[in-house]
């Protein structure tokens, strides 16, 4: 049964990739929740009418269980988050180059032990609020809450601050814990399954769009492709940046604008 119809409006930083796709993700869970949900950007805010109450949507995520497919592939399995959503999530295992350029963890990261810290911590009443993209906090394993795990890196704003060259060492490298923002790094790995950036025709370096039209999650692909005529939708590129000198972890930066109307 659908939860009744309210209309959600949260903070979001376009110029953030991992927000941008956060939002999508956000949009894809409410659709999923009550049916008809529609998801739009305005200025500064991430949009969403006909869709549940914040609040009630974020009480079904944080207890939906998430399972791991493949018991055998603890760095990237699939995930199926249950009903109500019903979602399978694995972009990542497609193996094609945009996937590949887009998977920011690596070596002994555990895709689906990050996922579940960050569903968990999202637990804390803070997330149902407008600022639920701008919450920082250390996440722990919710099967060991004595250790302490770290994101995805979709969130650019960590990016920057992950390489020896930008701070004079290697946080990645020396196994340092950092804030993290959960709701950012979940809600991006959900969002990506429907929606991907374009490749902007450089290795790791993509655009996307914002959108000002009321869309249902099924279009969102092809407003964030910058496909449809939509005067107040905004362009942005941005890298899936090396974070480490071994070149394989990655981690999406701020994206710079490109355009401020379509073709």
């Amino acid at each position: 049964m659908s939860e009744p119809s309210h209309t959600i409006r949260i903070r979001v930083d376009a110029t953030n990739p991992g927000q941008f796709f956060a939002c999508c993700g956000l949009l894809e869970l409410a659709e999923r929740l009550n049916p008809g949900a529609l998801g739009w950007f305005e200025n500064d805010l991430f949009v969403i009418s006909e869709g549940p109450s914040l609040k009630a949507l974020m009480a079904r995520i944080v207890v939906a269980e998430l399972k791991q497919l493949d018991t055998d592939d603890t760095t990237a399995s699939p995930i199926q988050i249950s009903p109500p959503f019903g979602l399978r999530l694995d972009w990542w295992k497609s193996g094609d180059k945009t996937s590949s350029d887009l998977k920011v963890w690596a070596g002994t990261m555990e895709s689906f032990r990050i996922a579940r810290a960050m569903q968990h911590a999202m637990r804390d009443p803070v997330f149902s609020s407008a600022e639920i993209l701008n919450i920082g906090m250390v996440a722990f394993d919710p099967d060991d809450l004595e250790k302490k795990v770290e994101p995805f890196y979709f969130d650019a704003r960590r990016g920057p601050n992950a390489h020896s060259r930008d701070v004079g060492f290697a946080p990645n490298d020396l196994g340092m814990t950092t804030i993290a923002s959960p709701a950012v790094e979940l809600l991006c790995l959900i969002g990506l399954q429907r929606v991907r950036p374009v490749s902007a025709g450089k290795p790791r370096l993509f655009d996307y769009h914002t959108w000002s039209l009321p869309l249902p999650p099924v279009l969102a692909p092809v407003a964030a492709a910058g496909l449809l005529p939509d005067a107040g939708a905004r362009g942005y590129r941005f890298e899936s940046w090396f974070r480490t000198g071994q070149r394989k972890h990655k981690a999406f930066i701020t994206a710079k604008l490109i355009t401020t109307s379509q073709p």
